[in-house]
């Protein structure tokens, strides 16, 4: 029933935890390679993958020379210090493949901002584009405890839902959900798969499972950020992650916890936008950027009449044809003024206007839903 989902899937987000990445404060180089392995094989049957790793703070304390690290100072000086270990040792890992790896550092206002959203997303897409395996980790050496994710597991699932991934891969110390924890309890059950993602696993995770897992998330973790991948469309697996080949694992009869959503990332994506966002403003378009939009084309500026409303990059609009009628919605990568300097505009004429060259698309295809909206 699961064995095809790895195979299947065209864009992954596999997470892994800083007990993978370091022992005793050093990389882990022999298991990293073999991961690098199965992300090359991944990557050599046309998928791509975003790599979400921590490991920070745990190659970075034993420079600082200061034993536990209690304060939140010593935490981000520590991230500071092992964020390059942490990227040299993934650029080691990838090296013999001759796969380049980008390191992407994101807080949370990449995910709560939408201009920010876009930027980043963009930036991905074009890493992605580019045959390179982006490296994210939060921003530790900046980020606050009022402003962080809090654990690598949810920001792995925001970054699923940011770049339309179908699959999340949770890589943990524990090969899925039980029903009660298995290192106490003999009579524990395996979770294999979860098609509803009812209150009934959350309370599993939230007694004694709570503590399978490592680092600072657990299995409460795990479930909330399988919760945030399913409002995306995105598959959730939770798995063991020490040992050999931990991706290819999950194509063959290794245990794992399969949590799959009813919608895909395309389908949830259009109700999102269709449902969610309040407009801020109003696009027109002539007769022949309205056919092409019905075709699954991008907004171009050469297809805009004019703008209502004040608005930023990043606001949602309505794009409406020229006798008002409304057509979509989208999230628009101009704001206000710029759209109105290059209106009716080719693409290649817009640097000169704009005095910086900016992105295609007034907005692009994957955030437009047309039709009936709210």
């Amino acid at each position: 029933m699961t064995g095809d989902y790895l195979a299947d899937s065209k864009r992954l987000v596999v997470k892994i935890g800083s007990a993978l990445v370091a022992n005793d404060d050093k990389p882990r180089h022999a298991w990293l390679e073999l991961l690098a392995k199965d992300i090359e094989t991944c990557l050599q049957r046309g998928q791509e993958i975003v790599l979400v790793s921590s490991g920070a703070v745990a190659l970075g304390r034993r420079h600082l020379g200061t034993g536990s690290l209690k304060k939140l100072e010593e935490k981000q000086a520590a991230a500071a210090v092992g964020q390059p270990l942490l990227m040299a040792a993934l650029s080691d890992a990838f090296a013999s493949h001759k796969r380049g790896v980008a390191q992407v550092l994101l807080t949370i206002d990449e995910t709560e901002n939408r201009r920010r959203w876009l930027n980043a997303r963009a930036t991905l897409d074009a890493l992605l584009a580019a045959k390179m395996v982006p490296v994210i980790n939060e921003n530790d050496s900046v980020a606050t405890d009022e402003l962080r994710y809090g654990d690598n597991d949810r920001l792995a699932a925001r970054v699923a839902q940011m770049v339309g991934a179908d699959l999340l891969i949770l890589l943990s110390d524990i090969d899925g959900l039980y029903s009660s924890d298995p290192r106490r309890d003999p009579d524990a059950r395996h979770i294999p798969f979860i098609d509803d993602l009812s209150a009934d696993y959350d309370q599993m995770a939230g007694g004694r499972n709570a503590t399978a897992g490592v680092g600072s998330g657990g299995m409460v973790t795990k479930l909330a950020a399988a919760r945030i991948a399913w409002t995306a469309g995105c598959r959730t697996a939770i798995t063991i992650g020490d040992r050999d080949h931990p991706l290819m694992a999950l194509s063959g009869a290794e245990k794992a916890t399969w949590i799959v959503p009813p919608t895909t990332p395309e389908t949830a994506r259009q109700a999102w936008l269709s449902g969610h966002l309040s407009p801020e403003g109003k696009l027109i378009i002539d007769a022949g950027a309205a056919s092409a939009l019905q075709s699954g084309a991008s907004l171009l500026a050469v297809g805009v009449i004019d703008v209502e409303g004040q608005f930023e990059r990043g606001a949602a609009v309505e794009i409406c044809r020229a006798d008002g009628q409304v057509i979509g919605k989208g999230l628009t990568a101009y704001g206000t003024a710029d759209i109105q300097s290059i209106a009716g505009l080719q693409s290649d004429a817009m640097a000169n206007i704009l005095g910086y060259r900016g992105r295609p698309a007034i907005v692009h295809r994957d955030d437009i839903v047309l039709g009936n909206i709210a």
